[in-house]
């Protein structure tokens, strides 16, 4: 008991300097930066006092200290870059998600390709274009392309679609610079709806193409 308490109470003093790593104004997105931080703090605190040996108390608090850094660091980098996303995508069907662990950037399959089709509409590369460009400046984060079909036809169908959709979103990152090894691109077909496939605007939310951006 003697050894614990103190432990917790500097985690905790750890997680309130955490809290200052964030810009002071209350945002959206500072907040999640001081969530991060709070999150690196008790994941750091835990593990210190896990350890072995007669110095747990150091370590508790080395480890939500560095913990704090470390997660108030990656909240601050997607604030930066989701802010990057949103200042250069020039489409505003386009959305920008800050998830406080990833980015996720969301576009309708409507502005890439035509019905049936995984040929990209060459007047709307520019968007992904965009996103190229952030993903250069950003090196330390790997990227998922996940295509995403609505229920309209038959499932296996709509798979290999998904994933063809994808597999061409894909393509015109690292036709601009983006190392093909930070990529990994699949389909999802009809199986993650984000809204109901009973309307066309359901179905419309549904046939998209997500680039989830995770830092390293």
């Amino acid at each position: 008991m003697t050894i614990r308490t103190p432990i917790i109470l500097l985690t905790l003093s750890a997680m309130t300097l955490a809290a200052c790593v964030a810009p002071t104004p209350t945002t959206e997105e500072n907040r999640r930066s001081r969530t991060g931080a709070t999150a690196g703090a008790l994941i750091g605190g835990a593990l210190g006092a896990s350890s072995n040996g007669d110095n747990k108390l150091a370590k508790a608090a080395l480890g939500a200290g560095v913990g704090a850094l470390l997660g108030g660091a990656i909240g601050s980098q997607l604030d930066a870059q989701a802010a990057d996303l949103r200042n250069t995508i020039g489409n505003d069907r386009v959305s920008v998600t800050n998830t406080g662990n990833e980015l996720v950037v969301n576009l309708p399959q409507d502005i890439l390709f035509a019905t049936d089709s995984a040929t990209l509409r060459s007047d709307l590369t520019r968007d992904l274009q965009a996103v190229a460009r952030s993903l250069l400046s950003y090196p330390n984060t790997t990227v998922q392309v996940i295509g995403h079909t609505d229920n309209t036809g038959a499932a296996a169908y709509n798979q290999q679609l998904s994933q063809r959709r994808a597999a061409a979103v894909s393509s015109i990152l690292q036709v601009n610079g983006v190392p093909g090894a930070r990529i990994v691109a699949f389909g999802r077909g009809e199986d993650q709806p984000i809204a109901s496939n009973l309307s066309d605007a359901g179905r419309a939310q549904n046939r998209r193409v997500e680039i989830i951006i995770r830092p390293n």
